[in-house]
């Protein structure tokens, strides 16, 4: 397996992509590698740390401003061939029909939960090597 997993976060507010990296730590969990974070609080940084490839999961904030992480995961999944899997911060449970209309893998809940959101990201990740056949992405 490679050294490491790959995982984009993308928010304006630096203190939710922190929230992010906490709650997930340096590997969500024991069968998995450890993680190295890609920062973006911008959509055009999304969109061209992408296109770079070598990301091997999305974390975007619904809630971020001027674009939210829900258009942003539908621009992408749209755009970018073979886009890595996506998990969207949603700001309650009621809005879990926008997360689907983005064509998100995955959504958790604002405040973030670490438990529910490492569990959440191991189980993307781990759908990411099984459809690869591989290990994950490399950078």
């Amino acid at each position: 397996m490679q050294a490491t997993a790959t995982v984009l976060v993308y928010s304006d507010d630096a203190n939710t992509r922190e929230q992010v990296r906490l709650a997930v730590g340096r590997r969500p969990a024991a069968d998995l590698p450890p993680v190295q974070y890609v920062e973006c609080a911008t959509m055009p940084t999304v969109l061209s740390e992408l296109e770079k490839g070598g990301i091997d999961v999305c974390v975007l904030d619904g809630e971020a401003a001027p674009a939210g992480g829900l258009g942003v995961c539908r621009q992408v999944k749209d755009e970018i061939f073979q886009c890595p899997p996506v998990l969207v911060l949603i700001g309650r449970p009621q809005d879990s029909w926008l997360a689907t209309w983005s064509r998100a893998d995955a959504a958790v809940t604002h405040p973030v939960d670490p438990v529910a959101l490492s569990e959440t990201l191991a189980t993307l990740l781990r759908r990411r090597v099984a459809a690869s056949g591989t290990a994950v992405a490399t950078r």
